[in-house]
């Protein structure tokens, strides 16, 4: 009885440290654009973008085991229709980046539809097509894209504003990972990364739950999307789909923990401070570190940072030494 009673002081010291912790947070990020530079508010607000395209891509390959390589789909998307309601139309800022984020669900249901028939490299495959196909759509559709010349847009944000709506995107995004965590649906998730065929035997209908996981997972890139050309001030086929963008929100959702709630918010900011010092420290080689840290991380914690803590904690928590035995009446 005096160990469950210490174990249960031990986990409620811990919630309240969290809480604690959680709140401190809070309170940082509400705070530091008043007191920090513009170089770091602006270093934070490109953090807030990558960590909300790491729990997007966490929702339908995280939990379902679907990889992806098509995030950068739906932030050309969002950027895009962002660029031509603000350019053309002259749109509110807020309002067209909510337009965006709503134009790539739509397009997600009948593009999830087709490549979720995929299964395994097929679907990362077909996802990384899809991504290079609306690039190449991007570049020859002059009349509403303009082509390689790009759209220009009137900078009327200013950093603060968009530092608190990355910031608002993450936090979102969080809430949004932690209710599916706790679901029914998130099981549903779960059981389809375990073994599809079985969950299917089970009676769950694995189309309609990948699916509603990818049209979800859809929002975060595509609103990520409208404030990165929100901030440009300009959007090209180039800087509407890079490439690069969509390794690195790969990799940080793996650093912190696929499937976990946690897990892309630790990681991209790991991740990103990480890059960012080697950066600054070592300018020359700065890519040749960063590909060997990458490499460390993807051959000695495969499984991320919180499923490793979790493993730890576990360890503390078991018993030592053997069982006691008890007699059985006779």
């Amino acid at each position: 009885m005096a160990t469950r009673d210490a174990r249960g002081d031990r986990v409620a010291v811990r919630i309240r440290i969290g809480w604690a912790a959680l709140a401190v947070g809070i309170a940082v990020v509400a705070v530091l654009p008043f007191f920090a530079s513009d170089y770091l508010v602006g270093f934070f607000f490109t953090t807030f973008l990558f960590v909300s395209m790491a729990y997007g891509w966490n929702l339908v390959s995280g939990f379902t085991a679907y990889v992806s390589f098509g995030q950068m789909s739906f932030f050309g998307i969002g950027a895009y229709t962002l660029a031509i309601l603000v350019s053309r139309n002259a749109w509110p800022w807020p309002i067209a980046v909510l337009a965006g984020t709503a134009t790539a669900a739509v397009l997600a249901v009948p593009l999830g539809w087709a490549m979720l028939r995929l299964r395994g490299p097929y679907f990362a495959l077909g996802m990384l097509g899809l991504t290079q196909v609306l690039a190449m759509v991007a570049s020859a559709w002059i009349s509403v894209t303009r082509g390689g010349e790009g759209i220009y847009l009137p900078p009327e944000a200013t950093l603060r504003q968009l530092y608190y709506a990355g910031a608002a995107l993450v936090a979102v995004a969080v809430v949004v990972t932690w209710a599916v965590d706790r679901s029914a649906f998130g099981l549903r998730l779960r059981s389809i990364g375990e073994d599809e065929l079985a969950a299917e035997a089970m009676g769950v209908d694995t189309t309609m739950a990948k699916l509603a996981s990818f049209v979800l997972a859809s929002t975060f890139p595509a609103m990520a999307g409208g404030l990165y050309a929100w901030r440009l001030s300009y959007i090209d086929p180039a800087s509407a789909f890079p490439a690069g963008y969509e390794v690195q929100t790969i990799l940080m959702a793996i650093f912190g923990g696929a499937g976990t709630v946690w897990g892309p918010l630790i990681g991209g900011f790991l991740f990103t401070a990480v890059g960012e010092v080697l950066w600054a420290k070592f300018a020359e080689v700065h890519l040749l570190l960063f590909g060997v840290m990458i490499l460390i991380v993807l051959l000695f914690l495969p499984e991320g940072i919180i499923p490793l803590l979790r493993r730890r904690r576990m360890r503390r928590r078991a018993p030592v030494g053997p069982a006691p035995i008890r007699e059985e009446a006779a």
